[in-house]
């Protein structure tokens, strides 16, 4: 997400890092090279001038520390402003304090309205809530059967009221939750291909008939300033709450995020990052910032594997690298935790620097699953003692798994090198861990 941007910040950043202060100048064409670099984001552009007016402000008026470099202090007045840009502070769902609370998901059809509800569902669930999604969207052909299914893929109930109106079904729908002990009401209403009056005058006669405690805006992020436009529609008619930025995985630009906030002032509280259920995250701006700048998000990716890693058996792991036990079974299990924390690319792209260092990387996404087939075509007996694992076996496991004797060869000499690499960081004779992590980043699919 949002490598376009990056690559033209960092550029930019570039440009002064080997100036020996800051000057109007030097901070001038850095400057000229961050607007470029947002209207190309397609921010909106009085959202751009005032960006770049505060951060040539603040950067003419800071007194360069002799242990900062003009680089550095460049950085961290644009984080700055781009956090402030983005909202400042995670802002949470408004919860009811008694009986259910009554979310209203609202959006133009295509936005992934539907799917998002589901995937908030599955998202509160997980935060030991008990939701349950509404169908309110009568209009769209299959919109019920796909928000149907969603709810059977995630264990949530969905309620459906057959030959009613959205509104009647949204008014039925909170007295069946109140009667079944559901917390939380999850309406997904309809949507048109534009505003039209029709759809405005439904969802705000749901919004006074029901009183949600949330009222959710659910955009795509790839159109760009159209998002801003249709938020700006919305929030009129509805005065909604916060807003769901959606494809946010494959918005390299990044301009919807920077500039919704500040036109609706309306805070963003959550991104898609991908078709899975669990890919929907918390929207932090100073985490987002710190992604923009190729800085990483190693909390955010702290919390994923929180989520997927269980600490008795993280213990159990580095007793077993201590004692040179690390088999490949228990390497097949890794990955399979791994697979569930979300796309490679963007697990990487959460560590601080590798978004620089991923530039014109291809990482191969199927890479994973050819390693699944072959470690799963291996005997357990192999997967035990991998040193038994000749040519003849060797060409027996690609075989069967369809991948090539070189792939095998690759994939043992890896799990070897991760084994050492690993012993020696536990055993605390690791050294310069940053250089052995990245010796041990040679994951299969990455290549130049």
């Amino acid at each position: 997400m949002f490598e376009n941007l990056s690559a033209k910040l960092d550029e930019a950043i570039r440009r002064i890092s080997g100036e020996a202060r800051l000057s109007e100048e030097n901070v001038s064409e850095a400057l000229r090279e961050v607007r470029r670099a947002l209207l190309d984001a397609d921010v909106n552009f009085q959202i751009v001038k005032t960006f770049v007016e505060d951060v040539k402000e603040k950067a003419l008026g800071q007194n360069v520390l002799g242990s900062v470099t003009p680089g550095q202090m460049m950085v961290k007045i644009i984080y700055d402003e781009l956090v402030s840009l983005m909202g400042s502070t995670f802002a949470e769902l408004k919860m009811a304090p008694a009986g259910p609370t009554i979310i209203m998901m609202c959006g133009l059809q295509g936005s992934g309205k539907t799917t998002h509800s589901a995937k908030l569902a599955a998202h509160l669930k997980s935060k030991g809530r008990q939701p349950m999604l509404v169908a309110a969207d009568t209009y769209r052909p299959a919109a019920i059967d796909q928000l149907q299914t969603l709810g059977e893929q995630i264990g949530v109930p969905v309620f459906t009221l057959p030959g009613e109106s959205p509104v009647t079904i949204a008014e039925r729908a909170l007295v069946e939750a109140k009667r079944t002990g559901r917390n939380v009401v999850i309406i997904d209403t309809a949507g048109r291909l534009t505003i039209d009056e029709e759809m405005m005058t439904e969802v705000a006669r749901i919004k006074d008939r029901t009183r949600p405690d949330e009222i959710l805006f659910v955009v795509d992020a790839m159109i760009g300033q159209d998002a801003v436009t249709t938020a700006k529609a919305f929030n009129e008619r509805l005065d909604f709450d916060g807003v769901i930025l959606t494809k946010l995985d494959g918005d390299t630009r990044g301009g919807a995020a920077l500039s919704i906030r500040s036109i609706v002032q309306k805070p963003i509280k959550f991104v898609g990052t991908g078709e899975k259920m669990d890919a929907l995250e918390p929207f932090y701006p100073d985490r987002m910032a710190s992604r923009i700048l190729g800085m990483g998000d190693i909390v955010s990716l702290v919390e994923k594997a929180q989520t997927q890693f269980d600490e008795e058996e993280a213990k159990k792991l580095e007793q077993k690298f201590r004692r040179n036990q690390f088999t490949l079974d228990d390497f097949h299990q890794q990955l399979l935790q791994i697979k569930q924390m979300g796309s490679i690319r963007d697990l990487l792209g959460m560590l601080p620097g590798m978004d620089r260092a991923l530039k014109g990387v291809d990482v191969d996404e199927k890479a994973m699953s050819r390693l699944e087939a072959i470690l799963t075509s291996m005997t357990k007996q192999e997967r035990s003692k991998p040193e038994i694992i000749n040519g003849s076996r060797r060409r027996r496991i690609a075989a069967g798994s369809g991948t090539k004797v070189e792939e095998v060869n690759r994939l043992l000499k890896q799990f070897d090198e991760m084994r050492k690499m690993m012993r020696q960081l536990t055993s605390g004779k690791g050294g310069n861990m940053r250089a052995q992590l990245a010796r041990g980043m040679g994951l299969p699919g990455m290549r130049r």
